[in-house]
């Protein structure tokens, strides 16, 4: 029976795994496990979420990047989902814009609405049958679950890196210390003998 379910939707799906549909699959998974992270912490607005806000903003602009090379619901031409992709990358791109110039609840909005574009257009490739990453699951569990382990991987990798502190640049001053109630900021200066 589980070898005829497997014939049946191979039968019906015309299309590969090729490097495209991987890198956007795994760009696309990525900006999901990114994007979780970011609205899931507290802090906004730190080091930390910006750092993870422009690795999630790249994984974006890579599925947006390769959803344009995909042209498998209308063969040869583009689709509604190439207009969505558009979209998500005028509103991913606002986003970024409204954080620098401290349109907060802008910035929030258009990353939350991308971030929810993204988990909707996941969930309608992982649950359609016939497409690739469900007969993915079905006929080769194991690649599937590599995929997912290098996305989690790569995403505890992005998340320790971002959680770094600055680099010191060479021949840049010390940074301040704050000062403390009580103590002097300056430093007597020490006589030699």
């Amino acid at each position: 029976m589980y070898n005829n379910v497997l014939a049946s939707v191979s039968a019906v799906t015309r299309h590969v795994w090729t490097p495209l549909v991987a890198g956007h699959a795994l760009s696309a998974t990525t900006a999901v496990a990114l994007g979780a992270v970011v609205l899931l912490r507290r802090r906004r607005g730190d080091r930390m979420h910006r750092r993870l806000g422009a690795a999630w903003a790249a994984a974006m602009y890579a599925t947006i990047v390769t959803s344009f090379g995909l042209r498998m619901v209308t063969p040869g031409r583009f689709s509604w989902l190439h207009v969505l992709s558009a979209w998500t990358a005028v509103s991913v791109t606002t986003a970024l814009w409204a954080a620098r110039t401290g349109r907060r609840r802008l910035h929030a909005a258009h990353m939350v609405g991308s971030f929810t574009g993204l988990v909707s257009a996941g969930l309608a490739a992982a649950l359609v049958p016939g497409r690739l990453v469900p007969e993915l699951v079905l006929s080769r569990p194991a690649a599937a679950a590599a995929g997912l382990a290098a996305v989690v991987g790569l995403t505890g990798l992005l998340t320790a890196v971002a959680s770094l502190p600055r680099r010191a640049q060479p021949g840049a001053a010390a940074p301040a210390v704050p000062a403390t109630r009580g103590v002097s900021q300056q430093v007597p200066d020490v006589v030699s003998s």
